[in-house]
Parts: structure tokens; C-alpha cells; sequence
């Protein structure tokens, strides 16, 4: 069933539908009628049609006679993802190091110190929700609001990826060391050392990610 927030039902909708296809939850190739999703989610058909109409605007669904099909994310397109982060974060970064606010330092110290107690507890879930969270809030800083859209959306589509690495190599420490080092850089407010560390930590995501898939 649907949580019910302040957002609106067709946004919720929506956020369920893709958190289930980039999760892995709805598979590559598997057919979505409105009426099996009104009754998972709980909700009519029409935030269900709306959803689907969006979802497939973002090429993760394709419409069918038999109903909505999964796309997904292929292998091609995280090729993609990947080359838009190396294109644009390490940029992005650099901006935040130059106007990064003394609160959104905060933010991102009390977020690192949630992920060290993840960390020791291997806990990938919670790990990919502050991993999110941490580069949300750079990419805030940035000052920009196109290149906050265009990475948010982007980091977050790699999610099942990033999840899967995560819960199958030993990736965990080694990310939280990346992120320790990109957060004193940018209390150093020295962008070229965090555009060159944040470079290496996609780099390092993108083989990790990679490797696994092998």
C-alpha cells in the first residue's frame, strides 16, 4: 500500500513504480497491467496511468497490447550514467568546494558519521540511502540547479547497481573512505582536489560495478 504524504498520489505512485523497476523488483521484460498495480499499490487506475505515462516519458517502460512492458536500465545505459558522472560531477564538486555553506558541512559530517556505524554493520540498504543523500547535498552546493537535476536523477537510476555492488564486494569501507576524503577536501574548500577525488571515487564505483556484472 501506498504511504500517503503531503505529495501528490500520481508523484507517490510513480516514485513506487520506478523504485520496483531500479530495484529489480519488476524485471526486464515483465508486463505491468493497471489492474495488478491498482491492487499492489492500493490505488485507482488513474495515478496509475498517469505514472505509467511518465515512466515510460523515461524510457523504463514500453506500452504493449498486453500493458506496460519493463524496460529497465540496460548495460548500455549505465555506460551512459556513468559517462554523464565522469563528465559532470567532478565540475559540479568543484563548485560545491567554493560555495559549500559551514551548514551543509554539517550535514554531510553527520551524515558520514551514520555511515561509519553502517559501514560496521554491512548494512547496504541504509548505506545506499546516505550514499544518496551525501552527494545530494554537494550537489546542491554546486549552485547550480540544472546540474543538481540532471545528477540526482542520474545517481539515483543506478540504484539496483549501486545496491548490488554494495551487498557483494567489499566496496563499503572503501566508499566510505572516498567519501571521508571528498568531505575534508571540501572543508578545505580546495575544489581541484575534490574535482580529482571525485573523478577517482566514480571511476573506482563504475569498475566495482563493472566487475560485478561480469
Amino acid at each position: 500500500m501506498i504511504d500517503y504524504k503531503s505529495v501528490s498520489l500520481a508523484n507517490q505512485v510513480f516514485e513506487a513504480i520506478e523504485r520496483n523497476i531500479l530495484n529489480g523488483v519488476y524485471a526486464p521484460g515483465e508486463v505491468l497491467s493497471e489492474n495488478r498495480l491498482s491492487k499492489e499499490l492500493g490505488v485507482s487506475r488513474t495515478p496509475i496511468r498517469e505514472a505509467l505515462s511518465r515512466l515510460e516519458g523515461e524510457k523504463l517502460i514500453s506500452s504493449s497490447p498486453m500493458g506496460s512492458v519493463v524496460l529497465g536500465i540496460t548495460k548500455k545505459d549505465v555506460e551512459d550514467m556513468f559517462f554523464v558522472k565522469k563528465s559532470l560531477e567532478p565540475e559540479a564538486f568543484r563548485r560545491a568546494a567554493e560555495n559549500m555553506s559551514n551548514e551543509a558541512l554539517e550535514k554531510l559530517k553527520a551524515n558520514l558519521e551514520k555511515q561509519e556505524f553502517y559501514a560496521a554493520k554491512r548494512d547496504s540498504e541504509n548505506i545506499k540511502n546516505l550514499d544518496t543523500e551525501f552527494h545530494d547535498i554537494i550537489y546542491e552546493e554546486s549552485g547550480s540547479p540544472i546540474l543538481f537535476s540532471v545528477l540526482s536523477q542520474n545517481h539515483h537510476k543506478l540504484l539496483k547497481f549501486r545496491k548490488a555492488s554494495l551487498e557483494k564486494s567489499n566496496r563499503i569501507p572503501g566508499a566510505f573512505r572516498e567519501h571521508v576524503a571528498i568531505y575534508e577536501a571540501l572543508a578545505e574548500r580546495d575544489g581541484e582536489k575534490v574535482a580529482r577525488l571525485m573523478m577517482e571515487h566514480v571511476i573506482h564505483a563504475y569498475e566495482n560495478i563493472t566487475k560485478e556484472d561480469e
